[in-house]
């Protein structure tokens, strides 16, 4: 069965690429959600998104808030874990902190997470000391943690409720729910191999070392707390009829939310929109599309900002310090040279 897969695989890397089926499964992903939103929006009456905008209180809205900087401040623990994984333990908290937010801020609404993130940190992060390397392994242990929590949830979610999963994937319940033992076996493997001795993978310079068992559940109870938050506040912003489980919610939560980063799209906008319009079919889609329009606003556009403004605040005094370490530098002689020179001449003519 292995050799039989490892042929699969090589035929496709052969003949296709992987590079290339990653991008046609992209745009497939994309097609089909705006497919799915121009016939499921067809009828939407503009005015009663407006009306339901209203009509949103004003603590679900704060509620909603506090989880999304809930979220965020979660995220921050990505790079701080890494940054220890990587043995880089002097870079202090408010660094990775810094590191942490900003990226994932604007690489979620910029998208192509790996790669704008990735630049982000690499401007914070070389400041300290770290090269192209040691920062590329921080996105490599940080997305490590986001797979393992999204794993955990899923498979926890979906083996507990699986009826939530078939709202995405149109699959009966008993398949749904295997799939969901499923990923938590592979997860308690994992646990298991990286428990049971030091790992490693990479080669060369590239190498990293994977977190012990201990290390693992950290990461794993970081990745659930993330979610956990992020799916409180889209929780706090449905509409109140009918009311669904905070289990159902979180499971068809996280799988948009895995869709819209599979199709790269800035955000997953679209897709994600598409996948929770299709999944929450039992609300009026009036109501569901000014929740999903708050949640944009409070987790994507309102970090987004902070973001740039942390940066830009940042880039003006690293300016701003360079240019005073440069006059401190500055030779004294060069700024006196001329007026020891008239001194001279003076002295001369006197003479």
């Amino acid at each position: 069965m292995l050799n039989w897969l490892r042929a699969v695989a090589r035929f496709f890397q052969n003949t296709i690429g992987w590079n290339r089926i990653g991008v046609m499964l992209s745009l497939t992903i994309i097609a089909v959600a705006m497919v799915v939103l121009v016939r499921m929006l067809r009828d939407i009456e503009v005015d009663e998104i407006y009306a339901a905008l209203r009509a949103t209180e004003l603590r679900h809205i704060a509620a909603a808030a506090a989880f999304v900087a809930g979220g965020y401040f979660t995220l921050t623990f990505y790079d701080w874990f890494a940054l220890r994984t990587i043995g880089r333990t002097k870079i202090p908290y408010r660094i990775a902190a810094l590191a942490g937010f900003t990226s994932y801020s604007i690489g979620h609404n910029i998208g192509a997470t790996v790669f704008t993130g990735g630049a982000v940190r690499y401007r914070i992060y070389s400041v300290y000391g770290l090269d192209v390397v040691e920062v590329a392994k921080i996105c490599f242990v940080a997305g490590l943690t986001f797979w393992l929590g999204n794993v955990t949830v899923l498979g926890l979610g979906i083996t507990i409720d699986p009826i939530a999963a078939s709202a995405i994937d149109q699959l009966p319940p008993f398949p749904n729910r295997c799939i969901g033992i499923g990923l938590l076996v592979i997860l308690a493997c994992y646990i298991a191999w990286v428990w049971s001795a030091p790992r490693e993978i990479g080669r060369g310079g590239w190498n990293v070392k994977l977190p012990s068992g201990p290390s693992t559940m950290l990461q794993i109870g970081i990745g659930i707390f993330d979610l956990g938050f992020c799916a409180l506040a889209m929780y706090m912003l449905l509409p109140g009829e009918p009311n669904i489980g905070f289990i159902t919610l979180a499971v068809i939560f996280v799988s948009a939310t895995l869709l819209g980063f599979a199709s790269h799209a800035p955000g997953g906008l679209g897709v994600f929109d598409a996948a929770m319009l299709v999944a929450l079919w039992q609300f009026d889609k009036e109501d569901l599309l000014a929740g999903l329009l708050l949640f944009r606003i409070l987790y994507y556009l309102v970090p987004f900002a902070i973001a740039l403004t942390i940066l830009g605040a940042r880039e003006i005094w690293l300016n701003m310090q360079g240019t005073r370490r440069k006059a401190e530098l500055t030779p004294v002689t060069s700024v006196t040279a001329p007026i020891r020179s008239e001194i001279d001449l003076k002295k001369t003519d006197a003479g």
